[in-house]
Formats: structure tokens, sequence, C-alpha cells
């Protein structure tokens, strides 16, 4: 895959369009197998969607599509080598936060007592205990940037792509910062990318836990969820989550669907109805790329083009990312995935040109 080419910058082996989660683990895969890369975004690295998640590897979620499972599975084992990988290059360690997940049956519309916690098991009247775990993804986006700064992969922040032109076996890219050249380009933006992806929006509240409440599981229905740090500079916080609304790019917050969720948390917990006992510390809103059947789209724009495309990650980026970055880098190279990624062909929907617009 290497060039002999002078500019490595205006040159590199490919390039990738969005600096998410998604877009720095290819970034750091496709350096480890030898590419020269080069990574843009619009605004800053890892400043938007990667931050705002609760950080479950929700793989055992009943609502996540079956098609999903394969991918999921992968990225679960893969996750503590990637983990480990990052910390190798970074120096910054990143903690799984939880180890299990209480699922509640669909039909379960009752209060929660925290104190059954201990008690529960897989099969019980309301909840299923899951062997799940979770990150907090500030944690790994810090990481994961200090990690990809510490190579030669190259981040154009504030890089805007205009345009990508597919010429005589290399792609011409217009960028808001100058134009250059690379045989592979892999699309990343998130919510900002394909016309067929959805910007789907969910506020979020963290709050504060009394010492006397001792909360190291995450709790999750059909509706809410609650997800506990329990280590880091957020030990001791619990996000609640989250809404599911279709309004454009809008990422304000509103009080009463806060309220809303803070309510219905209490519902499983109630002493997070008590703001002063649970005070809030942050509130902020994401926005999820959905696609209009929930799977991402993965692999070759089209067959006869060597741009690439992961996007519509919707709940699951930071669940998938280093599956995503191995069969991603997988293809680019030309070896065999090791997911089929038929589900996830890119050509199932229409696009633009498979330009971010």
């Amino acid at each position: 895959m290497r060039r002999a080419r002078q500019n490595l910058e205006a040159s590199p082996d490919v390039c990738i369009a969005g600096a998410g989660i998604i877009g720095l683990a290819l970034a750091l895969e496709l350096h480890r197998c030898g590419a020269r890369v080069t990574v843009l975004d619009r605004d800053t690295a890892l400043s938007h969607t990667s931050i705002a998640a609760a950080g479950m590897l929700a793989a055992q979620d009943p609502e996540n599509p079956s098609q999903l499972k394969p991918l999921s599975e992968r990225s679960v084992a893969l996750y503590p080598q990637f983990l480990s990988s990052i910390e190798a290059l970074s120096g910054c360690a990143v903690p799984f936060q939880t180890s299990r997940t209480f699922q509640a049956h669909p039909s379960y519309a009752n209060a929660f007592d925290s104190a059954m916690l201990p008690a529960l098991t897989p099969g019980s009247n309301h909840f299923q205990m899951l062997d799940e775990r979770s990150v907090d993804p500030r944690q790994l986006a810090a990481a994961l940037l200090a990690a990809v700064r510490n190579t030669t992969i190259t981040i154009r922040e504030h890089t805007a792509l205009r345009s990508a032109v597919d010429s005589n076996r290399n792609i011409r890219l217009d960028t808001t910062t100058g134009s250059l050249d690379t045989p592979y380009l892999v699309h990343t933006q998130g919510a900002w990318s394909l016309t067929s992806v959805i910007p789907r929006k969910g506020q979020m509240l963290s709050v504060g836990l009394p010492s006397s409440l001792k909360l190291r599981d995450v709790i999750r229905t059909t509706d809410i969820y609650i997800v506990p740090r329990t280590q880091g500079p957020r030990a001791g916080h619990a996000l609640i989550g989250a809404t599911v609304e279709d309004v454009g790019f809008d990422t304000t917050t509103h009080d009463v669907d806060l309220v809303y969720l803070r309510n219905q948390a209490a519902r499983l917990l109630p002493q997070l109805a008590d703001e002063k006992l649970c005070p809030t510390v942050d509130r902020w809103a994401g926005l999820r790329p959905g696609t209009p059947d929930a799977l991402p789209l993965l692999g070759r724009l089209t067959d006869d083009s060597n741009q690439f495309v992961a996007v519509g990650h919707y709940r699951n980026g930071i669940l998938l990312a280093p599956a995503t970055a191995e069969v991603l880098a997988q293809i680019i190279i030309g070896r065999e995935s090791e997911v089929d990624l038929t589900p996830f062909s890119p050509q199932r929907f229409p696009a633009k040109d498979g330009i971010a617009q």
C-alpha cells in the first residue's frame, strides 16, 4: 500500500473524512497495517457524538437488529485489546466502568428497588442480568486522540470535505483548506454524512449519587437507562438517558425533557427523584447517526470506487468501533472481512455522490 511520494500529508495511502471514534479507531488500525493515514474533520476531533454517548457495550440489547449480532460480538471480543493498544500508545488507561446490565423485560412497568440488585438473577420476573460492560466515552476519546497523536497519522481539523472525484485509480479531494490526492477515501462523518444517514437527537443528563446508593451496574428498560460511572474523574455520577428525536441538527436541551428522563429513572431508583440528594451535574444532547433500517453502512460505496463508508452506527458507535475498524481495514487492504458485511452494504440506499452534505 505504500507509495514513494514526498508530501505525506498531501498524498496519504488512505484519507478518512471524520475524526470521531469510528474514524480514529480506523486510522489506528490502518496505521498498524502500515498505511500512511490522514484524517479530516469539519470541526475538532472527537467533539460531537463520540463524547455524548453513554458508553454501553450493549451487544445483547434486545432492541438491536438481529443482523447486528455477529459484528457486535466480534467488537466485544476485540475490546480488551483495543483498550490495551490505546493505552500503550497514549499512556492513558481506559477502564471498564461496569460489568453487568439489568435489562427489564418489555412488560415491566413497576418501580425498581435498588436493594433488589444483589438478588436479581437472569430470568427473574422483571429483569434479566446481562454480562455487558461499559466505558466512559470521554475517557476513551481523550485516550484515543492522544494515541493517534503519538503516531504518524495526520489529523487536519477544521477541514471539511467539499468533493471527491475518482480518477485514474486515484481520488482528488477538495477541502476547505486545500486539495489532496489519495487512492482510498473512507467516509466516517457520522450524522453529518450521507443522505441516507439521519441525525437522531438524544438528550441526557448526569447526576451525582449519594454514598448510600451503591450503584455499580447499568439498569436499562425500553424507555430509559441509568449508567453509573465507577472509576475516573466522573466516579460517583450516573448518566440518565435518552430521548430519541427527529429534529435535524438541533442539540438544544430542554428542561421538560430532562425532567421526564429523571422521572422515568426514578421509577427504577426512587432516590433519583430527589434533586438535592442526586443533583444534576451536567446536561447535553448528541446526534446519533441513524439509518432507515437501523443498521450501519459499512463497505465500498460503489463496485467500481475506492471510496468506502463506515457510518450509521446509531446507538452503538462506541460498541462497534473496534470491529468496524478491523473489517474496514481488512477490505481496504484486500483481505477478507472477519464478519459478513452483506447486511451493511452502503449500496442498499441511494447516496449523493458519497460526499457529506
